[in-house]
């Protein structure tokens, strides 16, 4: 089980995180990059399953740079506000909660950083800049826009075939930017991954967590 600890910035910003702890000997340790919904219910979860394959685990309240204490359902209308508040928050300012979350927990080894629509797109830009071994990117529907940088570290990519926002020409120009990626597609839609989003796919969710994992421990094992 998880908890909330408080972390600061490079810049002094002070935020949450939740944290969780592997009940054995650490493998690694992963930094989860909410979607626009902040770190609620299903982004603590998906944590708390990281730890439980052996991670040291912390996923960032990135809203914190807005107001505290931010967790969103998945209505219209929360879909709105959630995009609100991302708006508010400049990319520099979100990878140094980023890079401070990867030093909090790099005693436990190698760090890989997974993300989820907008984390999706934090993760590509995390193996473009931050010091990662590695990063999982999940339906990062902004990474369009960022591909001036290439990432440094191996990404594997999680994208929906019947997602209406990343459209397949994206998909073949983040290929282009980024050749020695892993690429995988899926017959789903946007948020496949969470399952309590109208959206979600088992089938669809379970193959890319096996497929997470596997990559996880190609990377993170390397000698």
């Amino acid at each position: 089980m998880g908890e909330f600890t408080t972390l600061m910035a490079r810049d002094g910003h002070e935020f949450n995180a939740w944290l969780v702890a592997p009940k054995g000997p650490a493998r690694g340790a992963v930094v989860i990059c909410q979607e626009i919904f902040g770190v609620n219910r299903h982004i603590r979860g998906v944590a708390d399953g990281f730890a439980a394959a052996g991670y040291v685990t912390i996923a960032p309240c990135l809203y914190d740079r807005v107001r505290r204490g931010i967790e969103l359902g998945y209505s219209e209308k929360e879909v709105q506000e959630g995009r609100g508040y991302r708006l508010q928050i400049p990319k520099e300012k979100t990878l140094l909660d980023l890079a401070a979350s990867v030093n909090v927990v790099r005693h436990a080894g190698r760090v890989a950083v997974v993300g989820y629509c907008w984390g999706g797109t934090l993760a590509y830009l995390a193996a473009c800049e931050l010091p990662i071994a590695c990063a999982v990117s999940y339906y990062g529907g902004q990474i369009r826009e960022h591909l001036a940088k290439s990432p440094r570290r191996p990404v594997l990519y999680h994208f929906g075939e019947r997602d209406p926002y990343i459209p397949a020409s994206d998909i073949e120009k983040i290929r282009a930017a980024d050749p020695t990626g892993e690429f995988h597609l899926y017959p789903a839609d946007h948020g496949f991954n969470c399952e309590e989003r109208g959206s979600y796919d088992a089938a669809s969710a379970n193959a890319a967590l096996t497929r997470t994992h596997a990559f996880l421990t190609a990377q993170m094992e390397k000698k």
